[in-house]
């Protein structure tokens, strides 16, 4: 198995986990970050079949991903070196 496919696996197993005892909310810290994009497609299937039971929380610099959610929660530097927040709702 290549890095990616090992790392949907264990996704999957954490996932599968959560449909049997949901947990309030999961939190993923650039998860999808060894995924190319056909298995970040099945990552994101697999977030969809939990969010009904949980609130998932992604930290990613994947486009896809970014694409996908509901909502988007950006942190940037400006200037003067202070982060802004930038918050989008994509429902």
């Amino acid at each position: 198995l290549s890095g990616g496919e090992k790392a949907l696996s264990a996704i999957a197993l954490i996932i599968a986990a959560c449909l049997i005892k949901p947990a309030p909310f999961l939190l993923f810290d650039e998860i999808d970050a060894p995924l190319d994009d056909r298995n970040t497609s099945y990552f994101l299937e697999l977030v969809k079949e939990i969010d009904d039971y949980s609130q998932v929380i992604l930290i990613t610099h994947n486009k896809k991903t970014m694409q996908e959610v509901n909502s988007l929660i950006g942190i940037t530097s400006n200037k003067t070196g202070t982060s802004t927040v930038v918050s989008v709702d994509l429902t």
